[in-house]
């Protein structure tokens, strides 16, 4: 069995866990979500925790006990606190505007960048040069923001570009005459 699977899933205050053969449903104070479940997996809860078990016989039970566990841990996490990702811009004129479900970039480019969040995903901007996507949806929220960043990945002279805010860059030195 996997050692990511041993460790019990700690349903906090708020979060209910309804459990069917084939779904997983989770809900909490910032939403619900959704899983289908794999038949080499079960789930089971006991009080306040949920454990992952792999069916007996079941081909790849072991690694997929530890993937669901991780989901799941995923799931409880996001409708109890959220996930949150944050971006930094970094050049001269680069801005970020958060306009309702819009994020409005203006990159160095001749024309603005448009970019629509998908339902579930909330983008704040703090300051001009600063954004911030919040989700319940860890793999939406990291995946919104491999998209931003995606629209003027950091070059590797000046650091210029779109970055995660915990993101190193390591610089190259320049050409010599």
């Amino acid at each position: 069995m996997s050692r990511v699977a041993k460790n019990p899933i700690v349903l906090p205050q708020g979060v209910e866990v309804a459990l069917s053969a084939e779904m997983i449903s989770v809900k909490g104070p910032l939403g619900a979500m959704k899983f289908t479940a794999n038949p080499a997996v079960m789930v089971e809860k006991e009080g306040g925790t949920l454990l992952c078990k792999a069916v007996e016989g079941a081909a790849n039970a072991d690694a997929l006990s530890g993937t669901v566990r991780a989901i799941v841990a995923n799931m409880v996490t996001g409708v109890s606190k959220g996930f949150e990702r944050k971006l930094s811009l970094v050049g001269v004129g680069y801005r970020a505007q958060a306009k309702g479900d819009t994020l409005n970039l203006t990159l160095g480019f001749s024309h603005p960048i448009t970019h629509k969040m998908p339902a579930g995903v909330k983008c704040e901007t703090p300051t001009q040069t600063d954004i911030v996507i919040k989700g319940v949806d860890k793999q939406q929220v990291g995946q919104v923001a491999a998209e931003i960043r995606a629209y003027r990945k950091p070059e590797p002279y000046k650091g210029k570009g779109v970055r995660y805010s915990d993101e190193v860059i390591v610089l190259k030195e320049t050409k010599k005459k």
